[in-house]
Parts: structure tokens; C-alpha cells; sequence
């Protein structure tokens, strides 16, 4: 069998409150382990894993990876809408006047992420 990815991991400057970030963004919950000052923070949601390790380097360039969310049960525009109300900003706005393309917002540390359309707004053919 081949390898399987457990989870993605992050450096970061706090573990614990970007795990509270995340969390809150993926719906997802943080490790009943996990405490402010913790080294390490694991958020789990349905289909993804992350963990989150405190680092002293500073974050200095774009992000080699990133996350392209898919709002489930709401719209792109009310899912980048709740994300800005959750602390992100927004980095680059890629969304079309004919409904296409994409937001690139920065969790509270800087890493970049894009939130894409939904399956409704893509269509029945869409993938």
C-alpha cells in the first residue's frame, strides 16, 4: 500500500490560535489536548487534518502550498464573508463580473488560501 497523508502541517508563530482560526474556518475542531503556548495544535474537519507547530523563523515569501476551499452550504461571496469576520484579510481579489474565479485571502499569520465557488454556483456538469 502506498503512503496516505495524515495531515498538512504548517509552521507558524502560534500554534494554538492559528489552530483556533482554522478550526473556525473548516468548521472543523481543535485537539481537546491543545491549550494556548502549546507547541503543536491538530485541527481536524471533514476531509482534512492540520497540524500546526510553533517555529521561530518568520514567514518571508508566497506560500510554495496552499488551500483552495469550496464553500459547501453557502455561497463563495458569504464564505469569503465569513472568513474576513473570522480575522483573515483579503491578499487578491480574482473574482470575474461573469461569477467566475477566485478570492486569495492570508489567515491571521500571512499564509495565503483561496476560496473558489461552490459545486452550486459551478453548475451540475461542474466537478
Amino acid at each position: 500500500m502506498s503512503s496516505l497523508v495524515r495531515h498538512l502541517t504548517f509552521d507558524c508563530h502560534d500554534a494554538y490560535n492559528q489552530g483556533l482560526f482554522w478550526a473556525a474556518v473548516l468548521e472543523g475542531t481543535l485537539s481537546d489536548d491543545d491549550h494556548p503556548g502549546d507547541p503543536e495544535a491538530l485541527v481536524t474537519a471533514p476531509g482534512a487534518a492540520l497540524l500546526f507547530v510553533t517555529v521561530e523563523d518568520a514567514k518571508t515569501v508566497k506560500n510554495r502550498v496552499h488551500l483552495d476551499l469550496q464553500p459547501q452550504d453557502r455561497t463563495r461571496e458569504e464564505e469569503v464573508e465569513r472568513i474576513l469576520a473570522l480575522g483573515a484579510t483579503l491578499v487578491a481579489d480574482h473574482r470575474t463580473a461573469d461569477g467566475r474565479g477566485w478570492a486569495t485571502l492570508a489567515d491571521p499569520e500571512g499564509n495565503e488560501f483561496c476560496v473558489e465557488r461552490s459545486a452550486a454556483e459551478r453548475g451540475p456538469a461542474a466537478g
